[in-house]
């Protein structure tokens, strides 16, 4: 980060001559003068006064061995600072969390694995939900985080990253308080004809397309309505200013005050889990392969 015939000029000054730099330095006289020679002429300075009995540095000469001792500290220091910050990133798991993806459950896990990455920290990693940019953030995975706890039933999710499964969550119904099933404990699904369901549409989840297709088939009352394939806010709140019913979940029953989330007397259930880039580093691999030894 400096040039290194400064440390030469720093030696020759130390020393007062030629030849203890030049044993100091573990080089030859002759190279000591050809860099100190080398640096007057790159700087258009003299730096030292030869004399019969040794060198001595000019007026130049003392202000740059000077400035040089300060700048080469503060290099060494600053590369210092460089490998331990990059030690310290390189022990640091980042984890994404959101409105609808939050770390919590993530924290969770990391309490009863942590004794086995005794030097690793976490960095959480804020990002939106938003259904037209969350590919974008799972196709960062080990570029932004390196782990997202989520929901995820969805093929195009699932292409983008791995999942490690760690449980299962009820399907369930969302309703603005006001809604006449507001106060209901059950939700029947007899309850719901008249209705409007929101939905995501058609085709990208499993799970979602069999609760549709049971509906259309034994329930036809119900009116369904399509929602983009990844619910975000606008979902939410679509579904409290319209007075709809929302198909939800209950890892989400506190996402929007003006809703409130009720069972629903059927067995439908979605995975969730770890998710993580589809080419983990060594260090994310060994804490999947941890969880999937100590806690599954």
């Amino acid at each position: 980060m400096y040039n290194s015939l400064l440390a030469t000029l720093i030696a020759v000054a130390d020393c007062g001559s030629f030849t203890k730099a030049a044993e100091r330095l573990y080089i030859s006289p002759t190279a000591v003068m050809k860099q100190i020679n080398a640096l007057e002429k790159h700087l258009d300075l003299k730096l030292l006064d030869r004399t019969a009995t040794g060198v001595r540095l000019t007026a130049a000469g003392t202000v740059i061995d000077q400035d040089a001792r300060f700048l080469i500290d503060y290099s060494n220091k600053s590369v210092a600072s460089a490998k331990m910050a990059a030690r310290a990133e390189q022990t640091t798991f980042r984890v994404g969390t959101s409105l609808l993806n939050p770390a919590k459950p993530f924290m969770d896990l990391w309490y009863r694995v942590n004794r086995y990455f005794p030097d690793y920290k976490l960095h959480l990693v804020p990002f939106e939900d938003d259904h037209e940019g969350i590919i974008t953030e799972l196709s960062r995975l080990g570029e932004k985080f390196d782990f997202l706890i989520g929901v995820c039933d969805s093929r195009t999710w699932l292409s983008h990253c791995n999942l490690l499964p760690l449980g299962r969550y009820r399907k369930m119904i969302a309703v603005s308080r006001e809604h006449r099933l507001a106060q209901k404990p059950l939700i029947r699904l007899e309850d719901l004809y008249g209705e409007t369901l929101m939905m995501v549409k058609k085709g990208d989840s499993g799970t979602n397309d069999m609760i549709r297709a049971y509906l259309s088939k034994y329930h036809p009352q119900i009116r369904l309505e399509d929602t983009p394939p990844f619910y975000d806010m606008s979902v939410f709140n679509r579904c409290a200013e319209t007075g709809n019913v929302l198909l939800t979940l209950e890892c989400w029953t506190e996402v929007h005050p003006a809703l409130v989330s009720i069972p629903v007397d059927w067995d439908y259930t979605i995975s969730y889990g770890l998710l993580y880039s589809l080419n983990p580093t060594g260090d994310v691999r060994r804490f999947v392969e941890t969880v999937e030894k100590n806690v599954l």
